[in-house]
């Protein structure tokens, strides 16, 4: 029997055993004040980090090398669901503080039936068995619960949170759910966004589609939904009226996006949604000063965003052309131009590699500053600012630490695009995982760091320049 199926076997039977017992801890459904304000022990903390290091960052890593096909995804999955049991545990066992009964509690146990869906169809898929029935089909759904952990992961860790600090209970969970909602939207809107811009390219021209035509279809239903859903009762209040015309706008303006973008033409409507939508959450009136700051900081960089797109789109990447860049043009060509294939075409078209160098380093704008305002837009719910009120900070040093973790997020986003691109399938050498590599280039790549592709036009043009030394001569 293969290692790493017997792995998976030992992971799937210690999960069924902890399971049971595990489950008869149960939190208490009145507490006293003592056991609400007790201090967080030393076992919670630890579940608390360790939780927060496996969802948020080994299992997004080892999706990406799922994707790529990588040799080190099925060590790494495997390790993570063997902490995460352990985390499991050490979450059911502590003393000190104490918990009501909460989304978190009751989302742990939901997400054992993921956990062991997706160790099922791993360790069916070791097999290599009904190869032309079954298995293609498992494939697809491995797939799908892979590529569905990153939200799961970043659902808990929200709840966990929440729970922590007994948040949006009783009338609060309505204005929770509207700035945790939207701002998990807007990050995941800047993730998607990032890999459109950075990675995807090629996927665009496939689709037929401009980045545009996807935005404005979300936008638009987006729109729909927040229009029926902000106003409850009989009484229109100021935010009432605030948010239903923001989903009108939203509707609205999607609809034009999409009729725009036809035939695979980029325009500039996103943007104006985006800016629009932050002008009108600046606006805003809040109780606390620092409220009122937050939110005035979150329109403005979703304002900025907004720009930014524009800006990118209109003088960067006008349009989403159907021919392949040439390699030299591509994000990952780090070295430098080696003067041996200089041609005068290269000559002429340096201002367009300028352009080309520019918006590469550009289109990173709109997607930060759309995880920074996610991040602020979630951090300025009436709990969190009065809990930051009480404690005597102010709006700058909060802000601040709101775009210390977008720094920090939007770095993880880009890191995980980077292994995308140079793990398993996507590595830049074929014998890269040959004598024990860790799917790393060799030192025979031509360039530094990346190996061209090859371009049968450009070999005839270099053996036409240069002299080749053939077997007939010393």
């Amino acid at each position: 029997m293969p290692l790493v199926f017997r792995n998976l076997c030992l992971i799937l039977l210690l999960a069924v055993a902890v399971f049971q017992p595990v489950v008869a801890h149960e939190h208490h459904d009145e507490m006293t004040e003592e056991e609400a304000n007790a201090p967080t022990d030393a076992i919670l903390w630890i579940h608390i980090l360790l939780q927060a290091a496996i969802w948020g960052i080994l299992f997004p890593i080892g999706m990406v090398l799922g994707i790529t096909r990588s040799r080190w995804h099925v060590p790494l999955q495997s390790t993570g669901f063997l902490l995460t049991i352990g985390g499991y545990i050490l979450g059911h066992s502590h003393k000190g503080r104490q918990f009501l009964p909460s989304a978190h509690g009751k989302f742990a146990s939901i997400l054992f039936l993921p956990i062991a869906a997706q160790l099922l169809l791993g360790i069916y898929l070791k097999l290599h068995i009904h190869e032309k029935t079954l298995r293609p089909w498992a494939v697809r759904a491995h797939g799908v619960f892979g590529k569905a952990w990153p939200i799961l992961g970043w659902v808990q860790m929200l709840f966990g949170a929440l729970t922590y600090r007994s948040y949006c209970r009783g009338d609060n969970l309505g204005q929770c759910l509207a700035h945790y909602i939207m701002g998990s939207g807007f990050i995941a809107y800047a993730t998607i966004m990032a890999i459109i811009l950075l990675v995807g390219e090629s996927w665009v021209r496939r689709s037929g589609r401009s980045p545009e035509w996807w935005d404005s279809w979300v936008i638009m239903l987006w729109g729909i939904v927040n229009t029926f859903t902000e106003h409850r009762g009989s009484i229109w209040s100021v935010k009432d009226m605030q948010h239903t015309i923001l989903g009108v706008l939203w509707w609205a303006g999607g609809l034009l996006g999409i009729f725009l973008s036809r035939d695979n033409q980029r325009n500039v409507i996103p943007g104006v949604i985006i800016i629009l939508t932050g002008w009108a959450m600046s606006e805003h009136a809040q109780a606390l000063m620092i409220s009122t700051k937050v939110h005035a900081t979150f329109g403005y960089t979703l304002m900025l965003a907004g720009c930014t797109r524009i800006i990118e789109i209109c003088f960067f990447v006008p349009k989403y052309s159907s021919e392949e860049d040439d390699d030299s043009t591509s994000n990952h060509t780090l070295a430098e131009h080696n003067p041996r294939l200089l041609s005068p075409s290269i000559d002429a078209s340096s201002s367009e590699s300028a352009k080309a160098a520019a918006s590469r380093s550009f289109r990173h704008l709109p997607p930060f500053l759309l995880v920074a305002a996610g991040l602020l837009f979630m951090s300025a719910t009436d709990e969190e600012l009065a809990f930051v009120h009480d404690n005597q900070m102010d709006h700058v040093t909060y802000i601040l630490i709101m775009f210390s973790i977008a720094f920090s997020m939007y770095t993880f986003i880009v890191f995980l695009l980077h292994l995308y691109n140079t793990t398993g399938r996507n590595a830049s050498n074929n014998n890269s995982t040959a004598e024990g590599g860790i799917e790393m280039p060799s030192s025979n790549i031509r360039a530094k760091w990346y190996a061209r592709v090859p371009n049968p036009e450009r070999e005839v043009e270099s053996s036409q320049r240069l002299h080749v030394i053939g077997d007939d001569e010393d």
